[in-house]
């Protein structure tokens, strides 16, 4: 059966909050304890794992929480086709899916990180990165792929299908919305299994829940995607 990906813009965007850790606890609080650090560790930190284990989560919530403390951050991923020079105002440098860099972003990428832990104007900073893969395995140009190797490294893995259903159940009730078994799993079974996508998929069905004055079915479910 043909699983369906949404982009669903109603739910709130990604933090550190609202990242369910199961096996990745020691990722999230080293995340958490450096973000919230004024007096930051230059040493880099890149995590890596496959599909779905919240990479690309975990980097959005550290740019929001910096930015929210009026930090300016220097942002890379995939979709970037000509990354910007480096700046020196940013106080951070973040590069995502580096596995996926072309020639032209594995350039910028290796610059960006020699001028943060480098600079010129003695002050250091943090690189955050993730991938794929360790950074032993990667594709990438060998300057770049040690140096991505160098500090922290985390593994982030994809929550089981039970850490999922409970994580599921537990937004459903702290939301005052019943999730029955049958709903459960036809959300997993006809749906991205990325939790990320399924708790923005519950935000939606709630809204149009609320909207519609029915409760959250199967039958609810086919019908907002018919109004989408």
């Amino acid at each position: 059966m043909k699983q369906i990906a949404l982009d669903i813009g109603l739910a709130p965007g990604p933090n550190l909050t609202n990242f369910f850790a199961g096996p990745n606890q020691a990722a999230l609080q080293h995340l958490q304890l450096w973000a919230g650090n004024d007096k930051r560790s230059p040493v880099p930190t890149y995590v890596w794992g496959e599909s779905g284990s919240g990479k690309t989560h975990l980097l959005r919530a550290v740019q929001g929480a910096l930015r929210d403390q009026g930090c300016l951050v220097g942002w890379m991923d995939a979709s970037m086709a000509e990354p910007a020079g480096f700046d020196e105002a940013w106080r951070v440098v973040i590069l995502d899916d580096v596995h996926l860099y072309t020639a032209v972003q594995q350039h910028a990428a290796f610059n960006w990180f020699v001028n943060a832990t480098t600079p010129g104007d003695g002050q250091q900073r943090w690189v955050l990165a993730a991938g794929s893969m360790p950074p032993s395995d990667l594709s990438l140009r060998e300057d770049l792929r040690t140096r991505l190797g160098w500090g922290h490294i985390f593994q982030l893995q994809v929550l089981s299908e039970s850490e999922r259903r409970a994580v599921l159940r537990q937004h459903a009730d702290e939301r005052g919305v019943f999730l029955s078994d049958e709903v459960m799993d036809f959300m997993l079974s006809r749906f991205s299994r990325d939790l990320s996508s399924l708790i923005q998929l519950l935000d939606q069905l709630d809204g149009y829940a609320l909207q519609t004055q029915r409760a959250v079915t199967i039958p609810l479910i086919k019908a907002m995607l018919e109004n989408m």
